[in-house]
């Protein structure tokens, strides 16, 4: 890491602090004595999502957010716990190293983190990624939960 001031190499770190995506580095160049601090950040791997017709788009965070967000509309639930849900989902499929991702299995994970959070969401969500029809469809969802 090179000296913003005088451009050494030579430097020591002070003190190291993780945040949630990043780690702040206070370091002190060895050569001038100035002080100054650094970010890291973890480089996350782009995947893709298989849709059912076989074709792959770029994963879109807020894509996948803004479905969650109609699902929970005029319900109990916080923007952060929607964050929340994308992110943990983010960090499971980034963690299996996954490079694609079967919209079907997405729509399976969405629904089972929306069924600890809210019901009568998880019964919105499931209507449109299952594309419930009929009211028996709605019948046999509610049923087998």
């Amino acid at each position: 890491m090179k000296c913003i001031y005088c451009g050494s190499e030579d430097n020591k770190v002070l003190d190291s602090r993780n945040g949630d995506e990043n780690i702040r580095r206070r370091r002190e160049c060895l050569n001038c004595g100035r002080r100054f601090t650094t970010y890291e950040y973890v480089e996350k791997i782009p995947f893709s999502v298989v849709k059912r017709d076989g074709s792959r788009q770029s994963y879109d965070a807020g894509k996948l957010k803004t479905s969650i967000t109609l699902a929970c509309a005029k319900r109990p639930v916080s923007e952060e716990q929607i964050d929340a849900i994308v992110s943990d989902i983010e960090k499971n499929i980034q963690n299996k190293m996954m490079q694609e991702i079967k919209s079907s299995s997405l729509g399976e994970v969405v629904l089972s983190m929306l069924k600890n959070l809210d019901i009568v969401a998880t019964i919105r969500y499931a209507s449109v990624f299952k594309n419930f029809q009929t009211a028996d469809d709605f019948k046999n969802f509610i049923n087998s939960l």
